[in-house]
């Protein structure tokens, strides 16, 4: 199984098309401040989920998948940053804001669902059959 099957990898996908899109619109002053800061957050949220599964255990996916949702967590906040300096209007940050909720419940699934599979083995290889939460795959989500 690739990353590329994962929900949470594919919902982190959807959220840097957002991102890009909404922040398009920002002054060009912003270019090297705010626009810059929201983009790599949410550009590390799917890169963070793909090297986590690369690295083959459990516990190293834990951690990258953590490090994705403290991305998160700068994206809402950069987000809220944007709306109060008027960059962006409070429904589209609602919007992304949903967006971001929603990434940030499939994380937490699949951490718990990862940590749930450590046991006892903390080096044991990253198997998403192990994984009962529904969230390792479109298609599981399909069942």
């Amino acid at each position: 199984m690739s990353y590329r099957d994962l929900v949470a990898w594919k919902k982190g996908m959807e959220l840097v098309k957002s991102v890009y899109g909404v922040t398009d619109s920002f002054p060009q002053n912003e270019m090297y401040g705010l626009m810059s800061q929201l983009r790599r957050a949410a550009v590390s949220i799917p890169s963070n989920i793909a090297e986590g599964q690369a690295h083959y255990t459990n516990r190293e996916f834990v951690r990258f998948l953590r490090l994705a949702r403290g991305s998160l967590a700068e994206i809402e906040t950069q987000l809220l940053i944007a709306q109060d300096r008027k960059y962006v209007s409070k429904a589209r940050v609602d919007e992304l804001l949903k967006q971001t909720d929603e990434l940030g419940r499939v994380l937490s699934g699949l951490i718990k669902s990862m940590k749930e599979s450590l046991g006892d083995d903390r080096q044991t290889p990253f198997r998403p059959h192990n994984l009962n939460s529904g969230l390792a795959t479109q298609d599981s989500q399909l069942r």
